[in-house]
């Protein structure tokens, strides 16, 4: 077929399998809609809720969309805030990572699907 439909919120929610769901979702969506070199993924954040993790990337420029709420999002030093139906161009080597403000936030990000593009930050970057 030369297209797929698939609603987001019906593709798994990986955040309980990584022990994440008390923060919120985390639904990869390329391969249920069977995307070839398209990365998109929908996250949730839970009200006054942080990832629980900053990430940043090798090769993948993404851009984030805010689809409901508003929060704030770190990128490398800075901290932006952000409100629905902003877009966040993210290079691939800014380090980032998502709050929710007290009404929760709910965003998109798509860019290049690229295996084992990134790294992983736990602890030290947004502490406050």
């Amino acid at each position: 077929m030369s297209y797929t439909i698939k609603n987001l919120a019906s593709v798994d929610d990986s955040a309980p399998k990584f022990g994440f769901a008390e923060i919120g979702e985390a639904h990869f969506a390329a391969r249920a809609l069977e995307s070839d070199g398209i990365g998109l993924a929908y996250h949730v954040l839970r009200p006054n809720r942080r990832q629980a993790f900053a990430h940043r990337h090798d090769d993948a420029e993404e851009i984030a969309v805010v689809i409901s709420g508003e929060g704030r999002v770190k990128l490398d030093e800075e901290v932006c805030e952000i409100r629905a139906l902003d877009a966040i161009r993210l290079a691939p080597s800014v380090t980032r990572q998502f709050e929710a403000g007290p009404e929760g936030l709910s965003y998109v990000v798509f860019g290049p699907h690229v295996e084992r593009d990134g790294e992983l930050i736990h602890e030290g970057f947004w502490d406050d």
